[in-house]
């Protein structure tokens, strides 16, 4: 079962694009929003992540920081970010430990059989590292509720 409402985010440590290693508890103190997408250079994905850089601002006046993750190698998504122009971070899930602790791990992806994806989920963390917003798409193809994610951004100003 997924993460949800009122919990406690996990205690995190993924790789980002820049080869720095980012704790998600660290970031206590902002608001964050937390992307799981299942595979970096595919449709629905760069959908989504092209749609959070195009709107950046609205995640900027709520003081949050976004945050995607994927299980790509970080090689991997620095490449994707650089081609999309992607303007927050990237972090690589490759061991998966992000994926299984918020419980958003496919057993088998519903296309092309890969094991080991994450879903499409979103979470939205206040300052204090509590979960205050928690979505995990039915489909590799729905997109989160962008509106609801900024709702609850808004409750948290």
């Amino acid at each position: 079962m997924s993460k949800q409402p009122g919990e406690k985010i996990p205690d995190i440590s993924l790789f980002d694009t820049e080869k720095k290693k980012v704790s998600l508890t660290d970031q206590q103190g902002k608001n964050l929003v937390i992307l799981f997408f299942p595979l970096a250079f595919t449709g629905t994905c760069t959908i989504e992540l092209c749609t959070i850089r195009d709107n950046i601002a609205d995640y900027n006046n709520t003081d949050a920081q976004v945050y995607g993750i994927s299980v790509d190698s970080l090689f991997s998504l620095g490449k994707y970010k650089a081609e999309q122009n992607l303007n927050f971070p990237l972090l690589s899930d490759f061991n998966k430990e992000a994926s299984a602790a918020f419980g958003v791990l496919y057993d088998t992806f519903p296309a092309f059989e890969m094991q080991g994806v994450s879903k499409r989920a979103a979470f939205v963390v206040d300052k204090a590292g509590v979960i205050r917003y928690a979505e995990v798409c039915a489909m590799p193809s729905d997109l989160p509720d962008f509106a609801a994610i900024q709702q609850t951004l808004q409750s948290l100003r």
